[in-house]
C-alpha cells in the first residue's frame, strides 16, 4: 500500500485518537467558555473581544497564576459539558453555586452575591410573582431561574414554563408578549432593561445566590486560579473591577470583597 503525507496524517490522528484524549491546548493557556450576551458580566464587543466583570476576573486571576486566557462563546447550557468533557478549562456566565453542580464541576470560592428576580412588561398586569398564576414564565434553559420555576410551577400556578436559549431571546419574547413574566437572575436583567425600554424587574426572589468561576471537576488549576482570586480580594483589585462595571463598590461583607472557602461537594 502507498502512503501518502495525507495517509499518514490521518493516521498519526487516528492513533492518537486511540491512544487517548489528549489536549489540544497550549501549555500556560487557560481556555474559558463564555456566553456571549451577558452584560456587564461578560459580551463580546465590537471588536470582537470578550470584556465585562467576570472577564476582567478570570484575565487577571489567570495573569497571577502565571498564565493566559482563550475565551470562547457558548450558549449558557452547553458549558456545562464543555467544562465536565475538558474541552475548556473553566466556564464564566454568572454561573450560580449549587450543590447539584458541585457533584460534576468544581467552583472557586464565590465573587459575586445575586438574587433572582420577576421580570415584566411596565405596562402590563404582571405586577410581581403572585400575578404568574395561570401565565407562561420564559427561563434561560440551564440556569438557576429555571431550576427554581420548575420546582415552584405548582405552587405558583404557572401555566407554562418556557425554556430559551439564550437571555435575549427570552426577552424579546418578554417584550412581544409571547411570555408573561421571565424569572433569571437581577443583575443581568437590570444592566439589560437600561437597553430594553418598557421592561422592568417587578420582584426580588431572595435565593442568597452566589457567583463563582466554573471549572473541570477537580481540575489541577483550581488551586492557583482560587488563590489568586483571594489575592484579588486582599489587594482591593476585585473590588476596583465591581465598580468599574457597576458603578458602585460591593458591600465590604459581600464575597467580592471578603475571602470565601472553596465550595465543596
Amino acid at each position: 500500500m502507498k502512503f501518502t503525507r495525507r495517509n499518514l496524517i490521518i493516521a498519526a490522528a487516528v492513533a492518537g485518537i486511540a491512544a487517548g484524549p489528549v489536549s489540544a491546548f497550549a501549555e500556560g493557556v487557560l481556555n474559558v467558555g463564555s456566553y456571549p450576551n451577558n452584560p456587564p458580566f461578560e459580551f463580546k464587543a465590537e471588536s470582537g473581544n470578550f470584556e465585562g466583570f467576570e472577564v476582567d476576573i478570570v484575565t487577571e486571576a489567570a495573569k497571577r497564576a502565571g498564565m493566559t486566557v482563550n475565551i470562547e462563546g457558548y450558549d449558557f447550557q452547553p458549558l456545562f459539558a464543555a467544562t465536565s468533557s475538558g474541552r475548556i478549562d473553566a466556564a464564566i456566565s454568572s454561573i450560580t453555586i449549587t450543590p447539584e453542580r458541585l457533584g460534576s464541576q468544581s467552583f472557586t470560592q464565590p465573587y459575586y452575591d445575586s438574587d433572582m428576580g420577576v421580570a415584566a412588561k411596565t405596562d402590563g398586569m404582571v405586577k410581581g410573582l403572585a400575578d404568574l398564576k395561570g401565565k407562561v414564565v420564559g427561563v434561560l434553559s440551564g440556569s438557576t431561574g429555571e431550576k427554581w420555576s420548575m420546582e415552584n410551577q405548582a405552587a405558583q400556578g404557572f401555566s407554562e414554563v418556557k425554556g430559551y436559549n439564550t437571555q435575549q431571546d427570552v426577552l424579546l419574547d418578554l417584550a412581544a408578549g409571547r411570555v408573561d413574566g421571565v424569572v433569571s437572575d437581577v443583575p443581568g436583567m437590570d444592566y439589560a432593561f437600561t437597553k430594553m425600554q418598557g421592561l422592568a424587574v417587578v420582584e426580588r426572589i431572595k435565593t442568597g445566590e452566589q457567583y463563582g468561576l466554573m471549572m473541570t471537576k477537580d481540575s489541577p488549576l483550581l488551586g492557583k486560579i482560587n488563590d489568586a482570586i483571594t489575592e484579588m480580594k486582599k489587594d482591593g483589585t476585585l473590588q476596583a473591577i465591581h465598580k468599574k462595571w457597576f458603578g458602585t463598590d460591593a458591600p465590604a461583607d459581600s464575597s467580592t470583597a471578603a475571602e470565601a472557602p472553596m465550595p465543596k461537594a
